[in-house]
């Protein structure tokens, strides 16, 4: 029996009875660490990531490149956090899919878009499809890079939602510096998007900005139209 075994059966039945809410970040981290190391003491790795990437969060999202470099750690061991912070993303995305899912407001079609993001450390750009009576069609990934960026360029966002046959849609993407500001680009942009669109008669509803747990609504600004929800040109 390893001498950690006592530490772990403790920490364990603590999580059973209690959650994890009263856990300190190190202790959540160091329990994760439990299933990939069988034997060893977890706490001082623990402590490590959370020193050098600051948070618990933060490892999680974290390049599992960057994990890999902590001492002891291993490609393993980044892998397999990497693996946890994307199969919460999936489980979030998957969990919001179930069932007809109708976005009659701006502040829902945000809510259901921020699990998308979750995690993500570049720009990604999606297609939220909506048929005529605002139910979800599906939430497509254009790409990586911004939507004024040659690597998303309006031709697929046109493409797609032809393909899945939306009445509407909304753009959205992410930006990973933090602040869901629109830029000047992501306002002329949006406006050769809903143009583009327009032409094969498939309205723009908007465009939303993520930044973490945060979003900006583009039809909530003077970029729209408050009751045709069509942008001024």
């Amino acid at each position: 029996m390893s001498i950690h075994d006592g530490h772990r059966k403790r920490l364990t039945k603590r999580f059973l009875e209690e959650g994890l809410d009263n856990f300190e970040e190190h202790q959540v981290l160091e329990m994760l660490l439990f299933y990939v190391f069988r034997q060893k003491d977890t706490n001082p790795m623990a402590h490590s990531l959370i020193k050098r990437f600051g948070s618990f969060s933060a490892v999680m999202d974290a390049d599992p490149a960057e994990v890999e470099k902590i001492e002891g750690v291993g490609e393993k061991t980044a892998v397999f956090l990497n693996l946890i912070s994307q199969a919460w993303r999936y489980y979030q995305v998957n969990r919001a899919m179930q069932g007809d899912v109708i976005l009659s407001t701006v502040d829902k079609c945000g809510q259901y878009l921020l699990p998308y993001f979750s995690g993500r450390r570049n720009e990604t750009v999606f297609l939220l499809c909506l048929d005529a009576k605002c139910k979800v069609i599906c939430c497509k990934e254009i790409g990586e890079g911004s939507v004024n960026s040659a690597a998303v360029p309006i031709r697929r966002i046109v493409e797609a939602a032809m393909q899945t046959g939306a009445s509407s849609v909304i753009l959205a993407h992410n930006h990973p510096s933090g602040l869901a500001l629109p830029s000047g680009e992501d306002i002329s942009t949006t406006r050769r998007v809903a143009l583009a669109l327009d032409a094969v008669e498939i309205t723009l509803v908007d465009h939303i900005i993520v930044a973490d747990d945060d979003f900006v609504s583009l039809a909530q600004s003077d970029v729209y139209h408050p009751d045709e929800c069509r942008v001024l040109v």
